[in-house]
């Protein structure tokens, strides 16, 4: 096995030139082992030598013939065995065509009988240039006996015919078996790096564990160049997930210490004016922290799939939106169980009436079943809308749409509606902006049903 894999090449192109030159060679072999088998067979060397003992015999019978009649029911009899015979006189072969070169067949079959009965072939007639060619075969000197050609050659020709048809099967057999095997063999090791790359950051908790494993670098020189290569983006992408977390640990513990003491000096501040407007000022900048360390935060895919009530779940985020001023309602079926990620869902949506309390009067959560697979849950306000120009932008991180909606204050970020889109799309769902009317903005998240994990 260790000489087999040093003498193996190590690229593609050369396993598969190797395999295909293998094929060939063991599928020429065994048929050059089948055609000696063959030829060799007592059998086979029957079939033929049957056209030669019968020319043998019937010249033989004919020429032992007492009467003319006597050989003229010995031709009869040999035409009806199917041997194709006739007798003819030696003066009327001068008025026939004659051939003076043999077929290969007829000559190999003149040799036998000129060695084995001291039987004479005197030579090959065409009647028609179409005709079928017969050989004639001198009886005594005045009768010779014609055999039509296809009784001299036809074991011959059937003999060559099913052994070419033999190699043909066996090349073509070896050839499709040992590529189908070379496919295999080649393809599986780059299809084990596809299926990793694909998994890789679908499951942190699986990337964790084959950390120290990585992906097999078995197979071909090109493979092995590929699942290194891949292996190290790995290593550098899952170090920079650990710099991001390090740093998020880092921006929660050392910016939420200063605020929390600016809050607390600002709370003893004996003006009002002036106190209302700092806790102001630290408010937003908690908010804008709260909003940049979520969107920071590792992929929701950290939570696990959960059977929920829709219902429930957006009820409770109106009620909440509700209890601190806002009028926010919701409006759908009682009760729809569904499997998704409730906090990240609820953190989703969440986003989305933020968005939308902060441009309009009022908010309305709207949830309806499109069939068993899909729902669709609604978040209209009435403000001023987005154009359509930057409707796709707002998605983009950081990008504040204030300006298109007609708000002044300051409201973070823009990471709201980034974060919504990341967690509907982790669900496979969709998320579109929609023109209200007569005025507003619809965010439509449509949400297909997602199986349990086993």
């Amino acid at each position: 096995m260790r000489l087999a894999h040093r003498l193996m090449p190590h690229g593609i192109t050369g396993q598969i030139t190797a395999i295909v030159a293998l094929a060939v060679l063991l599928g020429g072999g065994l048929a050059w082992f089948l055609l000696v088998l063959v030829l060799g067979n007592p059998a086979s060397r029957n079939s033929d030598g049957a056209s030669v003992s019968q020319i043998a015999t019937i010249t033989s019978l004919v020429q032992a013939a007492p009467t003319p009649a006597e050989a003229e029911t010995i031709v009869a009899t040999a035409r009806l065995a199917g041997i194709g015979v006739t007798r003819i006189a030696l003066a009327d072969l001068d008025r026939l065509t004659r051939r003076a070169d043999l077929p290969i067949a007829a000559r190999l079959v003149a040799r036998q009988l000129a060695v084995g009965w001291d039987i004479e072939i005197i030579g090959g007639i065409d009647h028609q240039p179409d005709a079928t060619f017969q050989a004639a075969v001198r009886v005594d000197d005045q009768w010779a006996l014609l055999f039509d050609a296809p009784t001299l050659a036809s074991a011959a020709w059937r003999t060559v015919v099913s052994l070419m048809a033999i190699i043909l099967i066996i090349m073509v057999l070896f050839v499709l078996f040992l590529s189908i095997y070379a496919v295999r063999w080649i393809i599986a090791p780059l299809s084990a790096v596809g299926a990793a790359a694909q998994s890789f950051g679908r499951a942190p908790e699986d990337d964790q564990a084959d950390a120290g494993r990585g992906v097999n670098r078995r197979g071909p020189r090109e493979i092995g160049q590929v699942a290194d290569a891949l292996n190290d983006m790995r290593t550098r992408i899952r170090a920079l997930l650990d710099d991001r977390r390090r740093m998020l640990a880092a921006i929660s513990h050392d910016l939420r210490t200063p605020l929390t003491r600016l809050r607390l000096r600002g709370e003893r501040v004996a003006e009002p004016e002036v106190r209302d407007g700092i806790l102001r000022e630290v408010a937003s900048i908690s908010r804008m922290l709260d909003e940049t360390l979520e969107y920071l935060r590792p992929g929701v895919q950290d939570e696990g799939m959960a059977r929920v009530d829709l219902p429930s779940l957006l009820q409770t985020i109106s009620a909440e939106f509700a209890d601190v001023g806002h009028a926010v309602a919701y409006e759908g079926p009682v009760r729809l169980t569904w499997t998704c990620r409730p906090s990240a869902l609820s953190r989703a949506i969440s986003n989305v009436v933020d968005n939308g309390v902060k441009h309009g009067s009022g908010v309305l959560i709207a949830l309806r079943a499109i069939d068993d697979r899909m729902v669709e849950i609604d978040v209209s306000d009435d403000g001023p809308g987005i154009s359509a120009a930057v409707r796709e932008r707002v998605f983009e991180p950081f990008f504040k749409g204030d300006s298109a909606r007609g708000a002044a204050a300051r409201s973070g970020f823009g990471l709201g509606l980034s974060i919504a889109r990341d967690v509907i799309r982790d669900h496979d769902g969709r998320i579109a902006l929609l023109d209200r009317l007569p005025n507003g903005l619809i965010v439509r998240m449509s949400l297909p049903r997602c199986p349990l994990p086993a």
